[in-house]
């Protein structure tokens, strides 16, 4: 059975209230799995009050962080992807077959030379304008993450770590 409506919840001498949430030290927020720690601390008796939009800005940030990871990922597999198609058209040029054989899926078709060369050149455009766009979102998650980290440590100063480690 949860807890009854009276009843405060507390964690390591903090004492969690509906709003605003006052936070005593010492207490320890993870953000995500990539070790982003909040650590609230300002010495011993001292409360930092957090509002619920200091919490959202934290969560959002969290969220952020979490994206650009995803993003560095994806990036990387869209170079790659870049790379095999480069690869390949390089391979088109030396060949000097009339007839290729062209994946389609997961099946293989016989098809001519120039139709191959035009699909790789279409594919090639489309992975460099997908690697254009990650890199835009990469910079657009950034920027909203260097305007949070502004407003959170302007209020919790060293109170708050949002670097990784």
């Amino acid at each position: 059975m949860g807890p009854r409506r009276n009843e405060i919840n507390t964690l390591d001498n903090t004492t969690l209230r509906s709003s605003p949430l006052f936070i005593s030290s010492p207490v320890e927020f993870l953000l995500s799995p990539r070790r982003i720690v909040l650590k609230m601390q300002q010495g011993e008796g001292s409360e930092t009050q957090v509002t619920w939009e200091d919490q959202q800005n934290i969560n959002k940030f969290g969220r952020l962080n979490n994206r650009y990871h995803e993003l560095e990922e994806e990036i990387k597999v869209a170079k790659e992807a870049n790379e095999n198609l480069e690869d390949a058209s390089n391979e088109l040029i030396l060949s000097d077959e009339d007839v290729l054989r062209f994946q389609i899926g997961e099946v293989f078709a016989h098809v001519p030379s120039e139709e191959v060369e035009s699909r790789l050149e279409k594919m090639k455009e489309d992975a460099a304008k997908e690697l254009q766009r990650l890199e835009e979102e990469k910079e657009s998650v950034l920027a909203q993450m260097a305007e949070l980290k502004k407003i959170l440590y302007g209020k919790f100063k060293d109170s708050i770590n949002l670097e990784e480690d």
